[in-house]
């Protein structure tokens, strides 16, 4: 009982480390997709300075520690005169590391569309934006939402590393109720609970965004049957 009267205590507390968790969340995610295709297209550029510098910002961010990013924005720069605000500095850092992962999913998912569809765009005399907002992205677009949507959940489990930044996230709230309490099973497995249902949630908003995207292309489950907990080789075979 001493844990239950912990937890009800503690649930304001918790409700607010949850929304500074969607917060970093959300602002990370459309920082990461804007900057997952300004540098996905670009990378595809024949142009070398644009196509260079593009893999390199990739590169950089895919191979360097999200961690250590973080601690950069908030501990390093500061020393160099420029202080961030601990929400933006976060939004900041997940939007960097996840963006550049977001760019080869972005690059790899327009390299996947059939070159015949790109010919014939071009024999429609389509100029250059109008064959990737009407050709070529619609399909990319369907095909690199799984990826993306692995990408977001990660990314949520990555806003964890914001209570090293005095902000006072989930995890850092779960970490005050153990305190509380004195059991870690409890507290954290509390945690374990919420991260799970935020992560279904997000999952599932995503699952449905892919299935508009393939049923936008005549092709795909419809969203019945995404909800339902039949096997994807039987939503297969009732798709047009």
């Amino acid at each position: 009982m001493h844990n239950l009267d912990a937890l009800r205590a503690a649930l304001p507390a918790i409700w607010e480390g949850i929304m500074v968790t969607l917060e970093l969340t959300v602002g990370g995610a459309l920082l990461a997709f804007v900057l997952s295709l300004v540098l996905g297209i670009a990378a595809r550029f024949r142009n070398l300075a644009i196509r260079g510098s593009a893999r390199v910002l990739i590169e950089f961010f895919r191979g360097t520690s999200l961690l250590v990013q973080i601690f950069w924005l908030f501990y390093v720069l500061p020393l160099l005169g420029y202080k961030l605000d601990p929400v933006f500095c976060g939004i900041l850092a997940l939007g960097l590391n996840y963006g550049a992962y977001g760019a080869e999913v972005v690059r790899g998912a327009l390299n996947a569309v059939p070159r015949a569809q790109f010919e014939a765009a071009v024999a429609l005399n389509f100029s250059p934006w109008q064959r990737m907002r009407r050709v070529l992205f619609p399909q990319a677009w369907a095909l690199m939402l799984p990826s993306l949507t692995n990408l977001l959940v990660h990314l949520l489990k990555g806003t964890a590393l914001a209570s090293y930044i005095t902000l006072h996230d989930l995890t850092y709230e779960i970490g005050t109720l153990r305190k509380t309490t004195g059991d870690t099973l409890f507290s954290f497995g509390i945690g374990l609970l919420i991260y799970f249902v935020l992560a279904y949630l997000l999952t599932l908003g995503m699952n449905m965004l892919e299935t508009r995207a393939k049923r936008k292309l005549g092709r795909g489950a419809t969203l019945k049957d995404v909800l339902s907990l039949a096997p994807d080789d039987a939503h297969a075979k009732v798709a047009p």
